[in-house]
């Protein structure tokens, strides 16, 4: 018996064979959240090695914040999680639907577009923190060892917004560096991640 879970059945550990002949879901590392300032993940520590695959999956699992309408961001790093500061360029857009009913659009969200910036990225804005509200979602980071190329990344997010909307972030961008990217961090605008999980992924 290989270990391997024959197609992808919503399992959330060991090694995950996804559907229609994708590859192997290899989970590296799991955080758990208890009002933690960041979920950093840092090459060389808890067996996380980001020159083993190319191309790495971060799932986000009911992330709650401990303030009310903060920003959920990232920020990589090129020197082992010294500095999360790499120049980035990024595109984000939304889709949003009230619970009442009453608001329904969609929109590019020019608010966290990076040119150029060292700045932290935003995945989702205005997150609620009463007791039901998070995220859940998806972060996919492509040969962050390369030498040679920038490092691109796409992140899928839902979440509950603290004016009560089902609301969706798609984002895109890279960052602007030849240095192999060695850590990345996850983080609230203000405020901690008072709760929830991120599970890194290899995909073989």
């Amino acid at each position: 018996m290989s270990g391997i879970i024959a197609q992808n059945s919503g399992r959330h550990t060991g090694l995950v064979k996804a559907s229609s002949g994708g590859g192997v879901w290899n989970l590296i590392k799991t955080y758990t959240a208890s009002s933690d300032a960041d979920l950093s993940f840092v090459e060389g520590t808890d067996d996380i090695d980001f020159t083993a695959y190319d191309e790495f999956v971060f799932k986000f699992i009911n992330i709650h914040p401990s303030d009310n309408s903060p920003d959920f961001q990232f920020n990589f790093s090129i020197d082992g999680g010294s500095n999360y500061n790499v120049t980035k360029t990024t595109t984000t857009f939304y889709a949003i639907h009230s619970e009442n009913d009453a608001t329904a659009t969609s929109a590019y969200n020019a608010d966290f577009d990076l040119a150029q910036s060292t700045a932290y990225q935003g995945l989702v804005g205005s997150l609620g923190n009463t007791s039901d509200e998070s995220v859940s979602g998806i972060f996919r980071l492509f040969n962050p060892s390369s030498t040679t190329f920038v490092k691109h990344y796409i992140t899928e997010n839902q979440y509950y917004n603290n004016d009560t909307y089902s609301q969706i972030y798609y984002g895109a961008g890279y960052g602007n560096t030849t240095s192999a990217i060695d850590a990345i961090q996850f983080k609230m605008s203000a405020g901690t991640i008072d709760a929830g999980q991120i599970s890194l992924y290899g995909i073989s």
